[in-house]
């Protein structure tokens, strides 16, 4: 395949504006902590969000040992139940540049899981935590955030009530990196499921994006290709937009799997819209798995 540029690209808070067509590997977005993608003057949500009304949602932050101290902040979306229930939990990681809020405040993904739920989808949560700026979701010299999630975060979702027995895995460009790369590194006995989409991968260090790995020898111990028997027993899906920059190394990806994982190449880029056309059917499959 042609050589990948190494420029990355750094949208930062103008996921919801879309880049679709931009062909430099390496197009992250996210939103402004904070930041709501309902349009201020209409009050209405971007096209395909259901008005379905979420659940509550809880938050806080703790200070990670494995982040190096650094305060990481997290959230729990509920689906509208009332029950008591011990529910399963599908953790959601950001893009680069982006933070916990973004699962909520960009996809809606809470919006999504309350429809999907009302239409007989089996409950479960969505808890999402902040994965560093461009760490990439693996151990670095600045600090492990996979490990933070594992060390930290599943056992912080225990005290809140959810199981966390057998976890589901989605992610979004560095964070469908992240994805994969939690999958292999917990393996099929913990991760019932995982969705990558537009995931942020390369075929050697020299193609991947400024920042995403500390060195070659850094992007060589974590490169999914060269991990791909940990992903044994782990049901998968990956999807990618037709005209995203990560879609010729994700159909590489997809060709290395066996059986090939669900999902697909679809119309699309690089973009909160696309990962929100997505949602519905990933859930669904979140579901049918978790």
């Amino acid at each position: 395949m042609p050589a990948i540029s190494r420029r990355a690209v750094l949208i930062g808070g103008l996921g919801a504006l879309g880049v679709a067509g931009l062909g430099a590997v390496g197009v992250e977005t996210g939103v402004l902590p904070g930041k709501t993608t309902v349009d201020r003057l209409t009050g209405q949500l971007p096209p395909g969000v259901p008005s379905a009304a979420p659940g509550r949602t809880v938050g806080g932050s703790f200070v990670s040992a494995r982040r190096n101290g650094v305060r990481t902040s997290w959230t729990i979306a509920y689906p509208p139940t009332t029950a008591d229930a011990r529910l399963p939990v599908l953790i959601a990681l950001h893009g680069r540049g982006g933070n916990h809020h973004d699962a909520v405040t960009s996809l809606h993904l809470d919006r999504f899981l309350a429809d999907a739920v009302a239409h007989g989808l089996p409950p479960f949560a969505i808890a999402s935590v902040d994965g560093g700026d461009h760490d990439y979701w693996h151990p670095r010299r600045t600090g492990d955030t996979a490990g933070m999630v594992i060390d930290e975060f599943l056992p912080l979702l225990e005290t809140n009530g959810l199981n966390t027995a057998r976890i589901a895995l989605l992610g979004w460009s560095m964070g469908g990196y992240g994805a994969l790369y939690l999958a292999g590194r917990l393996a099929g006995a913990r991760v019932a499921c995982a969705v990558a989409e537009s995931p942020a991968l390369w075929h050697s260090a020299g193609q991947s994006a400024d920042g995403a790995f500390d060195d070659a020898q850094d992007f060589d111990a974590h490169a999914i290709f060269g991990r791909l028997g940990l992903l044994a027993g782990v049901a998968l899906r990956l999807d990618c937009g037709d005209q995203d920059g990560f879609a010729p190394v994700t159909r590489d990806l997809r060709a290395a799997l066996s059986p090939t994982p669900a999902g697909g190449i679809e119309p699309g880029g690089h973009d909160s819209a696309y990962w929100r056309s997505q949602a519905p059917a990933q859930l669904a499959f979140v579901g049918t798995h978790l």
